[in-house]
């Protein structure tokens, strides 16, 4: 199933201007993944990185991965998961995948949202969206898509809290990406319970025991969430976050024609981005990238430092250098925090990203007092003194002998 590749770690040393941090090439790339699917993508969350698309932006319908969204709505509107929920007057259809819940049953939204994000439970879906739409699953359906507005989800709209097969359900693989980081980003609650294999539900008129369908989370160690879905118009989905070698991807794999092949799928998309791509971070808050002098202050050297990190998922095979601009010396006074230059990061000689270089403490001004004795006191400088001295004391010393041969003499006359 995964794909093993073994990467060689390198690392380099920032210089002053004129110099860079070098990072050499890896081993040779793994090909992209030759998938049976209608949209696929590979995404950064940590970056907002697209790694890889397989018609991204293809809007489909996207079954029970609706209830992502289901999900965060209703997140954002009940700030108690201990607030207990009563099933409206909604029987599920034959086929649907649901808990068995009955009209007027209470749980709470702590295990409705389990039953939604892991059996997918169709009657927990419509009963989170009746209540938090105060009666209305259409007023839920309406705040489902004011906030795929506001998240900038331009390929996706919502007719159901459940996902089933009807007009107007669409989404895309790249906003699927997008919604799951929110989702996990925004709540740890959910962050843990789409990583379970298996839950308990307490509340309800039974003890329900329930699996998670994304069958991935359990079997793949560094795989840790996040939503199936199936109908026939869609086939089969699955939006998927995984966590190896420091880096978090989050792919989707949509339209394919079984669950094999849709984890199969998966697998292969995560497993392209882990093996050709890695977290690098060629710069990092308050490291010192040059020591600059300063101006009629000889033997001082002031550090400037990174003014913040820059982090990017590049190819394992990218070569990295830091390029520093900064003065050939500084000039006070200067605040601390100053900006005094800037670190160019080149991938492959491109330029990705721009970090301002700051003055680690503040530099005051030098003195008139000190600036003129230490230009009095330089060699050049005493040496003109010395023979401006000497040929004032030879001045000097020429205008006495001369008034000495002026002075008349005095002859005593006899008495």
């Amino acid at each position: 199933m995964s794909l093993n590749a073994a990467w060689r770690l390198v690392a380099g040393l920032v210089c002053c201007a004129g110099l860079a941090l070098v990072i050499p090439s890896a081993a040779l790339a793994q090909s992209p993944p030759s998938l049976s699917a209608r949209a696929a993508v590979l995404y950064a969350p940590g970056t907002g990185q697209t790694l890889y698309g397989l018609d991204a932006n293809r809007e489909l319908p996207i079954a029970s991965t609706t209830k992502l969204m289901t999900a965060l709505i209703t997140l954002e509107h009940v700030h108690r998961l201990g607030t207990v929920f009563t099933q409206n007057d909604w029987t599920p259809a034959a086929d649907d995948s649901a808990i068995g819940l009955v009209p007027g049953e209470r749980m709470s939204v702590h295990d409705l949202l389990l039953a939604l994000m892991l059996p997918s439970a169709d009657d927990a879906a419509e009963d989170l969206a009746y209540n938090v739409g105060h009666g209305s699953v259409g007023r839920f359906v309406a705040m489902m898509n004011a906030k795929a507005r506001q998240l900038g989800l331009r390929h996706t709209h919502y007719s159901t809290p459940i996902g089933l097969d009807s007009p107007g359900n669409y989404s895309s693989a790249s906003d699927l990406v997008r919604l799951a980081d929110y989702d996990l980003t925004h709540s740890g609650y959910f962050a843990r319970i789409v990583a379970l294999p298996r839950a308990v539900l307490r509340s309800g008129n039974e003890v329900r025991y329930v699996t998670n369908r994304n069958d991935l989370v359990g079997e793949v160690p560094w795989i840790d969430g996040v939503k199936t879905g199936h109908t026939d118009d869609a086939g089969y989905v699955l939006v998927a976050s995984g966590h190896r070698g420091g880096m978090t991807l989050i792919s989707a794999v949509l339209g394919t024609d079984s669950e094999q092949s849709r984890d199969a799928g998966t697998l292969a998309v995560l497993d392209f981005g882990y093996g050709n791509f890695g977290l690098r971070t060629p710069v990092h808050v308050g490291e010192v990238l040059a020591r600059l002098p300063v101006k009629d202050r000889p033997g001082l050297r002031v550090p400037v430092r990174a003014a913040h990190t820059f982090t990017r998922v590049l190819s394992r095979q990218t070569g990295l250098r830091i390029r520093v601009t900064v003065p050939r010396q500084l000039v006070g006074p200067l605040p601390g925090q100053s900006v005094v230059g800037d670190a160019a990061v080149l991938a492959d000689g491109r330029p990705i990203g721009r970090i301002p270089i700051l003055l680690a403490r503040s530099l005051p001004a030098v003195s008139g007092l000190t600036i003129a004795a230490r230009f009095v006191t330089k060699p050049w400088m005493l040496l003109i003194i010395a023979i401006v001295l000497g040929l004032g004391a030879m001045i000097l010393l020429g205008a006495r002998r001369r008034r000495r041969v002026r002075r008349p003499r005095r002859e005593l006359e006899a008495a």
